[in-house]
């Protein structure tokens, strides 16, 4: 019979399983984490618990919080569990399990975030951290901060019962500001280009709308470290539950499966301390947009270049497009001819080495990372993680191909229909638009998928890219997908 997990249980678990090796009841959450999500649990939580176990200091635990009803859900059930959780590191065949420790508690979850924002003014609280996803920054299509979003305009207008965590955040600093009490560093997790500085435009930015001289006090004593997090983690499902059960004899309501590679690179720009990272493998450079651009653009980038072709051909999991004769060469070859030369080298890799460790690592089929999950919300992953590859090689006079080709796919995605004649599901915040104008495009108006401005911005306009973007989608109406692909990998 497989063991519930709970404090009480930990001593009967097997020896193959790690556990927390410091006294749990002495650990402080110096950090308040927004968004707690499988990435947040199985990269930051993770480094702490290391931290931890290697006699850090048990100030910087975790209490967890989020500002959505689903998050809710999640609270239940990890009190359930004293706030513990499995990790499965996934090499292949090979499983590596532990128990995670280091959240001490979950902030309930309340319409007005009563409770949020005195936890975030609560003085133990030194860091508050964020994996909000890249939607949870209210960007507008330039990538500004959009104070008319209906729920930040909300918050502004009513900032006593805040709604969003930016309004929940500056309800704590104007609380602590009031009571002496020193501010906190906000640190952005999130797969963001410049994500400590977003995070500072977002936050000052709100407080500027709502009190000059709380947003004059924000941008004098919060900082905004920008930092770059890698590790593939896949979505929970009951196949994970199983394996949990079947291989280790846990039972958990919300395991975590990962690859064994993780990465977490950050500016040292902390305001009230922070915990000594560096003790358990995180890099501390004033480097961080160098290490950014080259997971952004090649790994996240590759996983949009390598999806939509893969949901196209009926592929489940990324381990099964990398096995692909078709999708393979595909990513190579766009990544190798359009990309890697707009990436810097970085300490410990060229663009070309990591390359290959992307490669290696999409390939992994213990993580069974699916397909529909990284074609999720292209609304926001393409501007950020593709369309600036787009735009640098047009102002170097380049017409990049097979950019444009991945624009094509993703926008016969959004058409809504597989090769095999299969519906594709709703699959983006933004769906109804997006198949619009993916219908659009595939009946003989291929510019009205680049006039999507808050996606494209100006490179609608730009008459190379749109020629070989309307190229792309005739190609894949005439030729198919699978020959299109055949085609340039080979050529």
């Amino acid at each position: 019979m497989a063991i519930d997990l709970s404090q009480s249980t930990l001593s009967d678990l097997p020896a193959n399983v790690a556990k927390p090796g410091y006294d749990r009841s002495g650990v402080k959450p110096g950090i308040l984490h927004v968004g707690l999500g499988n990435f947040h649990r199985a990269h930051q939580a993770v480094y702490l618990d290391d931290l931890l176990n290697a006699g850090g200091d048990p100030a910087w635990g975790i209490r967890g919080a989020g500002v959505r009803p689903p998050d809710a859900k999640m609270r239940e059930l990890l009190s359930g569990q004293d706030w513990l959780y499995s990790v499965v590191q996934v090499d292949g065949e090979a499983l590596e399990a532990s128990v995670v420790g280091v959240m001490t508690d979950f902030v309930p979850v309340e319409p007005a975030n009563g409770a949020l924002v005195a936890a975030m003014a609560d003085p133990v609280t030194r860091i508050v951290s964020l994996t909000v996803t890249e939607g949870g920054y209210f960007l507008d299509a330039n990538g500004r901060f959009d104070a008319a979003h209906p729920a930040i305009a909300a918050d502004i207008a009513n900032p006593g019962a805040p709604g969003t965590v930016f309004g929940a955040m500056l309800a704590a600093l104007k609380r602590r500001k009031a009571e002496g009490v020193p501010a906190f560093t906000m640190m952005s997790c999130d797969n963001l280009p410049g994500n400590g500085d977003v995070a500072r435009m977002a936050l000052t930015e709100m407080a500027r709308a709502m009190d000059a001289g709380l947003a004059a006090w924000v941008e004098d004593n919060v900082s905004f470290p920008n930092g770059m997090v890698d590790r593939i983690t896949p979505a929970t499902g009951d196949r994970e539950r199983g394996t949990l059960e079947r291989e280790f004899g846990i039972k958990d309501a919300y395991p975590v499966f990962c690859e064994p590679f993780k990465q977490w690179v950050l500016e040292d720009a902390f305001v009230n301390g922070r915990p000594e990272l560096e003790r358990v493998g995180v890099t501390f450079t004033d480097r961080i947009h160098d290490f950014e651009k080259m997971k952004i653009r090649i790994l996240n980038g590759g996983h949009a270049i390598m999806a939509y072709p893969a949901a196209l051909l009926g592929i489940t999991y990324a381990h099964e497009a990398m096995q692909s004769p078709l999708v393979l060469p595909y990513l190579r070859k766009v990544l190798s001819d359009d990309v890697l030369h707009l990436v810097p080298d970085v300490p410990g890799f060229t663009p070309a080495e990591y390359l290959e460790l992307i490669c290696n690592r999409f390939a992994n089929p213990g993580v069974a990372d699916t397909i529909t999950r990284l074609c999720f919300d292209g609304s926001n992953r393409q501007p950020k993680f593709i369309v600036p590859s787009v735009a640098e090689n047009l102002d170097a006079g380049r017409v990049p191909e097979g950019l444009a080709l991945s624009s094509a796919l993703w926008c016969r995605y959004c058409a809504g229909q597989t090769e095999a004649g299969e519906k594709i599901a709703d699959n983006d915040p933004e769906w109804a638009s997006r198949q619009a104008a993916a219908q659009k495009a595939q009946g003989g108006e291929p510019a009205a998928w680049l006039a999507q401005r808050d996606v494209y911005g100006d490179l609608g306009r730009n008459d190379g890219f749109v020629a070989a973007f309307s190229d792309a989608v005739k190609t894949l109406q005439d030729k198919g997908v699978e020959k299109t692909l055949r085609d340039y990998a080979g050529g």
